[in-house]
């Protein structure tokens, strides 16, 4: 893998990492294995590069390496199997040769400070950028949730209308069949009287009627 894949996959690694201790407490397992996977991967670019003599890209890994498993966490990294890559050996010294400096031979001022160290500069700033993101889209998520509440509030109010309104149907079906068992109990007591009355009105019809018979044929 060549040294500009392995910055990048250190990049993303290092958002996994931001992101895992975010939600540590509440997922102590988030993105375990993608982490300790893209580690294995930089600690293997890292030998690699030292094998084909590009020192200045593999030590810049190197350390950006160590630091990302600083922030894995020591127990989980030795878990992990991600060990400390030692830096390389500096190199024996040449023998010194010796040389008499000319009188035109100018020195320059000497300075504790070191010389600013662009690629740390543009790695830190790309984090801050993916920080930046990151913040942004759990914005944008916590906006999200706050609707969602919001709907599930209002989607409770209808669902106690609704409860009401079911209430109340209850109310009047069992007030309508109180009122129907009441009619249907006067129709059998209306039906039984006229059961028990009705051979009394049969027997006077007849005799009313032999009577008109009587004076019919008397006549």
């Amino acid at each position: 893998m060549s040294a500009a894949k392995l910055t990048s996959l250190a990049t993303s690694t290092l958002s996994l990492l931001l992101e895992r201790q975010r939600l540590q407490a509440s997922h102590p397992t988030l993105h375990l294995q993608t982490i300790s996977t893209n580690l294995h991967k930089i600690k293997d670019g890292v030998i690699a590069l030292r094998t084909t003599s590009d020192d200045e890209a593999a030590e810049s890994l190197r350390a950006h390496y160590e630091r990302l498993r600083g922030m894995f966490g020591e127990e989980a990294a030795e878990k992990a199997g991600l060990h400390t890559i030692p830096p390389p050996m500096p190199p024996s010294p040449p023998p010194l040769a010796e040389r008499v400096p000319s009188p035109e031979t100018t020195y320059e001022p000497y300075t504790d400070d070191p010389s600013p160290d662009s690629d740390e500069n543009g790695i830190l700033m790309q984090q801050r950028q993916i920080m930046d993101a990151q913040d942004a889209h759990l914005d944008h998520l916590s906006s999200s949730i706050g609707r969602q509440h919001h709907i599930s509030l209002q989607i409770g109010d209808e669902l106690e209308v609704h409860t009401g309104l079911l209430d109340a149907l209850d109310t009047e079906l069992d007030g309508t069949g109180a009122r129907m068992s009441s009619a249907r109990r006067k129709l059998e007591r209306v039906a039984q009287g006229a059961k028990r009355n009705g051979s009394t009105v049969t027997i006077a019809l007849l005799i009313l009627i032999l009577l008109i018979l009587i004076v019919v044929f008397k006549t």
